[in-house]
């Protein structure tokens, strides 16, 4: 069954710019490849963390909104616990009400800009 869901990870701080961009690219054309589909990208950039996750106090914080099978969360959780660059990630399933949030708050956004 096909689902919309929305991925946050946050990335080591200690990557440079182009390392972050390549972990990135993983996980997006890891989705593309198992049949997902990328419905939206943000970059929120580094940002302090609540509280210190493995001795670091900031982070890569990256989010991905996609629709794949159910099956698949499983296989992308596994590769998000297997990459050392990755300290934390949440990934959920939406529903409409999120779906609908999500949409209106990508419009504000892109009237914003």
């Amino acid at each position: 069954m096909i689902k919309q869901y929305e991925t946050v990870f946050i990335a080591t701080p200690v990557l440079s710019e182009a390392q972050m961009k390549e972990a990135v690219a993983k996980y997006v054309n890891f989705i593309k490849e198992n049949g997902g589909e990328i419905v939206y990208e943000e970059d929120w950039g580094l940002r302090q963390l609540a509280y210190p996750i493995q001795k670091k106090t900031s982070g890569f914080y990256y989010l991905i909104e996609f629709k794949a099978d159910t099956q698949f969360i499983d296989v992308l959780e596994t590769q998000y616990r297997r990459d050392e660059r990755i300290i934390r990630f949440l990934t959920f399933a939406m529903d409409k009400h999120a779906i609908a949030y999500a949409e209106k708050r990508r419009a504000n956004k892109q009237k914003a800009e």
